[in-house]
């Protein structure tokens, strides 16, 4: 299926119109003062001299904030406690670039002005420990008789680096306040416009009526724009305090401090192998940071990281730990694969060290241990419900293509000629999400059709998608095709765009709605013809793949160079074949930046050290390698499309491919332990220390 794609050729040549583009009548700027410090006792706030500056509306504190509501949170793991959510800090600041005071002023430049003149004393302390919010455990009964039967027990211990998402567009809300009726129309850039509305209306405790969301272009959101956070939550209530239009667009050093992370996930495991290399007990602990408040889906990284072990493979015994610990640093959520590629790296580190220690084949190690076609659907220990798939096929591909037996005798001619090179695999699950989605499909009379959905788009060829079921379904030409999505008003209550699930959720939608729309046409009732309905998938639908890197390290400088990737990827129906190869490279290059280059650091006293891209490396177009895109489709039985999830297969395979070749490049020096980001000081000091030179 394909369809066109005119939003996409509009943002290229620069004519999207995003958040901040908007024009608001009269509006105030919104400005926030942050918290210096990670931990302490706010014992002074004057902000008497900032509000008496020209062209300052206001200053406001917690103390004007008091009556407001909290921020739910999906609680898929059993919580013991939550950090409170505060729109602004009140007695106490606990993270640094926390909101403590909000300034409204009739510039940006008045606003900030203002912000020098608001006297804060706070008296800091040093960062209590990390307290535990969320907890679970998956365990079956025969794990130890599992592990003293085994010949082999093989170790594993990542720490995935804590992430910016950084979409390119930051966080930015804009609200027009209508005074006749008391009512905002609120333009945000947000993945999940129905839910802001919801939320917002909840938190300040209005009827949901007053609030009109709207979502235009959103330059990317990668799951951090999927909740409400405090600054949202300060700058609507400010709009109806003041019944004024607001505006706040974060700078790019807010998003490095306040906006939610990603991953920091530390995952431990240890694997039972038999003497035949059957995979017999797997034991995980996941321990996952929060930061000092929760947004919606906080706990979803931990739960899939957990859930999702021991992956593809067929393991009788599993004992699974998995707690989550909230901290004086700032939040941490969803990002693009949210748990997934945590999951999956620990267990395809722990196969390669399983291979090494039986002396195998890793490709015939994990094809000895997948789950069969024929298997699925397969309940797991934790409960999930593979759906539908060929794992071993995946990797089969690899050979049958000759790619796996080329990338391994060309590691070997390069290593007799002492170069450090290596090859690595990655097979991984990819969950999409469940639950329901809505669509409302008009066939008009002129013969053009329009379909308002439920989901909503930043960037991911939305509309052409849902042009192509359309397309296919009505027997239309794509251009006769109009799709609105992201309006709380014009379009059906729905979800929004999150964890995989537009394609196979709303895009199911759209298509069952079509399909009414086809059989009342076809019955003979006159045009035009509307249907609506909410649609709720079956479960999950699970996407698979298996990635191939090629990568070499500098022996002088320890340099890694990503040479080549080859993707291999099961999405089930693709609708729009253009946008999927899209969502393959950049997921790849999201979890290459997580394996090579990416990693926020803060110093003991809870300071962010890199809080600008001067110390944030990003991965560019040249740190891309040349990719080979290869597809498999088994649909799911999950949906009426058939589709599985696909936005976040490259973040989910990139990682484990490339730590297991970098492991693979060094093994002849005899290297066994690695950290991400695999920089060049990372692997010129673990060759060094291979080598006896110690640590400088």
């Amino acid at each position: 299926m394909t369809g066109p794609d005119h939003a996409a050729a509009a943002l290229l040549r620069g004519a999207g119109h995003f958040t901040d583009d908007h024009k608001l009548t009269d509006p105030l700027i919104a400005v926030f003062l942050r918290s210096s410090v990670s931990a302490g006792r706010i014992i002074g706030l004057d902000a008497g001299n900032a509000a008496a500056m020209p062209g300052i509306q206001a200053v406001h504190t917690a103390d004007d904030l008091r009556d407001l509501g909290a921020l739910a949170v999906n609680p898929v793991v059993p919580m013991k406690a939550s950090p409170v959510f505060r729109a602004l800090a009140s007695d106490e600041v606990s993270a640094v670039g926390q909101p403590v005071a909000l300034i409204l002023g009739e510039s940006r430049a008045a606003a900030d002005d203002a912000l020098d003149a608001v006297e804060i004393d706070i008296d800091d302390t040093a960062p209590p420990a990390a307290r535990e919010v969320a907890a679970q455990t998956w365990a079956t009964d025969g794990v130890a008789a599992a592990f003293a039967e085994a010949a082999h027990v093989v170790e594993a211990t990542i720490q995935h680096p804590r992430l910016a998402p950084s979409p390119m567009e930051p966080r930015s809300i804009a609200v027009e306040y209508d005074r006749a009726s008391d009512s905002a129309t609120i333009w945000h850039s947000t993945q999940t416009p129905h839910r802001s509305r919801a939320t917002l209306a909840a938190i300040l405790g209005i009827d949901p009526s007053r609030i009109h969301v709207i979502a235009p272009d959103v330059g990317g959101a990668f799951g951090i724009k999927a909740s409400i956070c405090p600054e949202d939550v300060a700058v609507v209530w400010a709009a109806f305090h003041h019944r004024r239009s607001i505006r706040w667009t974060a700078t790019r050093s807010e998003e490095f401090l306040s906006a939610t992370h990603g991953r920091g996930t530390r995952m431990s495991g240890r694997l039972a192998v038999a003497a035949d290399g059957r995979f017999l007990a797997l034991m995980a602990e996941v321990t996952a940071p929060l930061g000092h408040w929760l947004p919606h889906s906080a706990l979803v990284p931990v739960w899939n990281a957990g859930r999702i072990l021991p992956s593809g493979y067929r393991v009788a015994e599993v004992d699974i730990a998995v707690r989550a610990c909230a901290d004086n640093r700032a939040p941490v959520g969803i990002y693009r694969g949210a748990g997934r590629p945590e999951a999956n790296a620990l267990m395809e580190r722990l196969v390669d060290k399983a291979a090494a220690a039986i002396g195998g084949d890793p490709l015939a190690l994990r094809l000895q241990n997948m789950h069969p076609p024929d298997a699925l659907p397969y309940r797991t220990a934790t409960g999930n419900l593979l759906d539908s798939g060929d794992y071993p096929r995946a990797l089969r591909t690899l050979v049958d293509d000759g790619h796996y037996v080329a990338a391994l005798a060309a590691r070997d001619r390069r290593r007799e000629a002492g170069a450090l090179v290596g090859v690595g695999l990655g097979f991984f699950l990819e969950p999409s999400g469940e639950g329901w989605e809505s669509a409302e499909v008009t066939l008009r009379a002129d013969g053009t059709t329009l379909i308002a959905s439920g989901s909503s788009d930043q960037g991911h060829s939305r509309a052409a998608g849902y042009a192509a079921i359309a397309s296919e379904a009505l027997s239309l030409d794509p251009e006769a095709i109009t799709v609105i999505c992201g309006d709380t008003r014009t379009c059906p209550e729905g979800i929004g765009a999150l964890a995989s699930r537009a394609t196979a959720i709303g895009g199911s939608a759209v298509l069952l709605a079509c399909r009414e729309v086809a059989k009342r046409r076809d019955g003979g009732e006159a045009l035009p013809i509307t249907a609506s309905l909410r649609y709720e998938n079956d479960g999950q639908a699970w996407g698979y793949g298996c990635y191939l890197v090629t990568l070499s390290v500098d022996r002088d400088t320890g340099a890694p160079n990503v040479e080549d990737a080859i993707c291999v990827d099961d999405a089930g129906v693709i609708v729009n074949e253009a946008a999927a190869a899209g969502q393959i490279i950049g997921g790849f290059a999201q979890g290459l930046g997580e394996a090579m280059m990416e990693r926020l650091i803060y110093d003991e006293d809870g300071q962010l050290l890199t809080g600008s891209f001067m110390d944030y490396a990003m991965p560019r177009a040249v740190d891309m390698p040349p990719m080979t895109l290869l597809s498999l489709s088994t649909p799911s039985r999950m949906n009426a499309l058939g589709a599985k999830g696909l936005g976040e297969a490259g973040t989910i395979g990139a990682p484990a491919a490339i730590l297991n070749a970098a492991y693979d490049a060094l093994a002849p020096l005899g290297v066994e332990t690695l950290d991400m980001p695999l920089t060049s000081a990372t692997l010129w000091q673990a060759m060094r220390d291979a080598r006896g030179g110690g640590k400088r």
